[in-house]
């Protein structure tokens, strides 16, 4: 069998009152994780305070220290 490069994507485990940054996309920015579901991901954008459920689409990228909420 031929080999090839193959890219590997696995879902993101997140865990209520995790602080994250979404790098890009309509999403775009920090939000803290409120719920959690076996399909669905609540988020709450700690400027505004507007929460919002979402099919989980995150994947991990890395860890890193930095200012949150960020001056976007």
């Amino acid at each position: 069998m031929e080999e090839h490069k193959v890219t590997i994507f696995s879902p993101y485990e997140f865990s209520v009152g995790q602080k994250i940054n979404i790098a890009d996309g309509p999403r775009k920015g920090d939000w803290e994780v409120i719920g959690l579901s076996a399909r669905k991901v609540t988020l709450k954008c700690p400027i505004s305070h507007r929460e919002f459920e979402w099919d989980r689409f995150c994947y991990h990228l890395e860890d890193r220290t930095q200012p949150w909420p960020g001056e976007d």
